[in-house]
């Protein structure tokens, strides 16, 4: 089997809802087991991103491969390759957190008896074992995030889609979930990572993209956007508003 570096390649992609250009033939590639940040704020064009990236959404242009693999002649390869943890909550709150890893994972056409032991493992990962038979309705917003994590793991993909993940998540959620994704980005997992939190993309990726209305301003490592910038100390916030005009509050 062929062996591509880059596991994702993003070919000057449209998206246009109306009169509204949401993306602007956008092109980035990431790389086999990087984590890659999508930074920019609401309305950037980062979920239409993660949505046409995860076949929810269709281009009006543009090419993607996933691993070599054309993702509009092969969706149901590509599909499976990724796990999306989309901004809402797509959890049953009547329903206890085994039940529902269990539930998502029937979907994903894990095998029974695997998927018994897969729940039970990553609830462990996700820090969760103890409250595996409570409903979640009974869990905070910062457990129910890491929960939904946890069912986009179910059927191992190679590629994480993290829309947002922190939203709303109190501090000590919010560093679960960063120790979780380093986790599993260090066993080999590729992770995109959609964020206007600008420690988040700080701390976490190996290379970002901005993006703003519908366009990738700028790609790299912090170092190569300070450098794109000739300021070889900013912090990214600086670096944001030089690209935009725009300062990107928390």
């Amino acid at each position: 089997m062929q062996y591509y570096n880059e596991m994702i390649e993003v070919k000057s992609v449209s998206k246009t809802y109306g009169n509204i250009e949401s993306l602007k033939e956008i092109s980035f590639n990431i790389r086999r087991g990087e984590i890659f940040g999508l930074l920019g704020p609401n309305g950037a064009g980062k979920s239409t991103t993660v949505n046409i990236l995860n076949t929810l959404l269709k281009p009006d242009s543009g090419e993607i491969y996933i691993d070599g693999l054309n993702i509009f002649h092969d969706p149901d390869k590509c599909k499976k390759m990724m796990g999306v943890v989309p901004q809402e909550i797509a959890l049953y709150d009547n329903m206890t957190a085994y039940e529902n890893l269990i539930f998502w994972g029937g979907l994903y056409n894990v095998p029974k008896k695997e998927l018994r032991a897969s729940a039970k493992k990553i609830l462990e990962l996700v820090g969760l074992a103890g409250r595996n038979n409570d409903r979640i309705r009974t869990f905070s917003g910062g457990m129910k995030r890491r929960i939904n994590i946890a069912c986009s793991l179910l059927h191992k993909p190679q590629i994480l889609i993290l829309d947002e993940p922190t939203a709303g998540v109190d501090p000590q959620n919010r560093n679960h979930i960063f120790d979780l994704i380093e986790k599993l980005n260090q066993e080999g997992m590729t992770v995109i990572y959609t964020t206007h939190y600008m420690e988040e993309a700080e701390r976490l990726c190996d290379r970002i993209a901005i993006i703003d209305l519908g366009t990738i301003k700028a790609e790299g490592t912090l170092e190569e956007l300070r450098a794109l910038n000739g300021s070889p100390n900013a912090n990214l916030e600086y670096i944001f508003l030089m690209l935009t005009g725009k300062l990107l509050r928390d």
